[in-house]
């Protein structure tokens, strides 16, 4: 597995040819690849936003919303917890990794897209929690697809201790976001190689 973490898709495709070239690549067979971008999840920001549009008697959307939203998002940007998402590094101390896709659900009847921006909001927050008790355990890294490939979404999981990955995600399938509303592809799982 190689993860190639970029600033634009000309720099991976640079890193691209570059393993192509290697010495290595004599030995490496390309099975599957997955093209993402890093991303800040704005579900708390908007949900919290459409309701005060609403209490106000304003819509989402109107010049209030995108005034004030606008100064979130900027805010948000600025945040040291955003950057890392925006730009993640490949943690120093932890040797192991995992990568697979996910769609949400779009069954009747279990449709991620029809639910409420507050109801998708209040699910989200807490799957985040779910993920939060493997803090300093397990770092993950989740990336957007949506126009980019077949998947929504790329998660890539660095961890001590390969048996995390299998505890954290036994633990979201019980989560109700996973449970109802996740798809997974194939799990890709190995040991970092550090040149």
């Amino acid at each position: 597995m190689a993860i190639h973490f970029r600033e634009s898709l000309e720099a991976i495709g640079e890193a691209e040819q570059a393993l192509a070239k290697s010495p290595a690549a004599k030995s490496l067979v390309p099975v599957y690849s997955f093209l993402s971008v890093t991303e800040a999840g704005l579900y708390h920001i908007t949900a919290d936003l459409a309701r005060a549009a609403e209490a106000r008697g304003g819509k989402v959307g109107d010049a209030e919303y995108t005034r004030t939203l606008a100064g979130r998002v900027a805010a948000e940007r600025d945040s040291d917890h955003v950057k890392r998402r925006l730009y993640p590094q490949i943690p120093a101390d932890m040797d192991y990794v995992c990568f697979y896709p996910m769609s949400k659900r779009r069954d009747a009847g279990q449709n991620w897209y029809t639910l409420s921006l507050d109801e998708r909001s209040r699910l989200m927050q807490s799957h985040g929690l779910t993920g939060r008790r493997y803090a300093g355990r397990i770092q993950q890294v989740i990336t957007g697809a949506i126009g980019l490939d077949a998947w929504e979404w790329g998660v890539t999981l660095f961890g001590k201790d390969p048996l995390d990955f299998k505890k954290l995600v036994t633990d979201m399938r019980f989560d109700e976001v996973s449970a109802r509303y996740a798809e997974f592809g194939d799990f890709y799982v190995g040991r970092i190689v550090r040149p």
